[in-house]
């Protein structure tokens, strides 16, 4: 089995989503030129990408409305001065407590029967709210080369039955990589279930290429895929494909949003999130509250009104449709539930 994955999936694949991944958006003021908004963001841009800097995909961009500083996908990306701003008492910069959980580097072991494996620091797109903005990726990511300490850890506990890769974003692997490493887990015999955490199907919809469904579809073990879409409007055609592909492989896909302030605390477009999602063979799973990472609190939703929202969301959509509304707190043995 080995020989056949490792070897059908070389590193000279097609080069389209690497060479998209190597063109992102850095700079504040081709992003405001690009978006027809007023230069005297600026300043305040400036400011906020010096503590987490811009990053975005040009796929990404083209689904912003031009000259709107409201827009819902461009207050995900663009850097705020409130970022900048003393922040409330519980926003920290390890809010889920990854820290106290990392057991050796890049391998968070939180929950029973399942650890997280962060794979690398790169993303394809910064977004503010990132509850890993502050994260030490230089000390706690099990590179390639740290593989064998966290493959170790892993085989040693016949409690773990499930690995998810994290970072960063798994999928900014090369195809190859990914594979290796999947070969390498699928070896360990308590091993079950691989789950991959990535926001690329939606930022960057062209990694579903035929190499990644390739490698992915021949595991040996079962894999679950999560993607991270907050808004029906970065849902387009190219994504909608891209997540279909993931079905017609095979692959149950989930989503997890977060709830944030303006941009989607709104039961309007929570249900239409919900509706496009499906629509593209991907199931809601997770409504979180945000994190409360140091730099985010302007996208905080009280825990009021998100009950109330996923209320009125019951009442709208079949249960199948209805993600639940979880908060994550550090030390806790699962996440926790908001709803009756």
């Amino acid at each position: 089995m080995e020989t056949q994955i490792i070897t059908r999936i070389t590193p000279h694949e097609p080069a389209s989503w690497q060479q998209s991944l190597a063109n992102v958006v850095t700079d504040p003021f081709e992003l405001l030129k690009a978006l027809d908004l007023p230069l005297d963001l600026l300043p305040g841009v400036k400011q906020a990408a010096r503590l987490f800097g811009l990053k975005v995909t040009h796929s990404y961009l083209k689904r912003i409305r031009k000259a709107d500083p409201q827009d819902p996908l461009l207050l995900q990306v663009l850097p705020h001065l409130a970022e900048t701003q003393p922040q409330p008492k519980n926003f920290s910069h390890d809010p889920v407590g990854d820290h106290d959980a990392t057991q050796v580097p890049g391998v968070i072991h939180k929950y029973h029967g399942r650890v997280l494996l962060i794979t690398t620091a790169a993303c394809a797109i910064h977004c503010r709210y990132c509850f890993r903005r502050n994260f030490p990726y230089a000390d706690s990511h099990a590179g390639r080369n740290q593989w064998q300490t966290a493959l170790d850890y892993i085989a040693n506990d016949e409690s773990i039955e499930e690995v998810i890769l994290s970072g960063g974003d798994p999928l900014v692997l090369a195809d190859h990589k990914l594979a290796e490493l999947c070969q390498k887990l699928s070896d360990i015999p308590h091993l079950k279930r691989l789950r991959l955490h990535t926001r690329l199907p939606i930022v960057l919809p062209e990694r579903i290429n035929d190499s990644f469904l390739d490698w992915i579809s021949g595991s040996q073990l079962k894999i679950v895929l999560v993607v991270h879409c907050n808004h029906p409007n970065e849902i387009n055609d190219e994504v909608a494909t891209a997540l279909n592909k993931l079905s017609d492989a095979g692959i149950p896909t989930f989503n997890q949003a977060v709830l944030l302030k303006h941009i989607n605390d709104s039961v309007d477009i929570l249900a239409r999130l919900s509706k496009e999602l499906f629509a593209a063979s991907v199931m809601p799973y997770y409504l979180h509250q945000l994190d409360p990472v140091t730099g985010a609190a302007h996208f905080a939703v009280s825990v009021k009104k998100a009950q109330d929202l996923y209320a009125q969301l019951t009442a709208l959509l079949p249960g199948y449709l209805v993600p639940r509304l979880v908060i994550e707190q550090a030390g806790m043995p699962a996440k926790t539930l908001l709803t009756p």
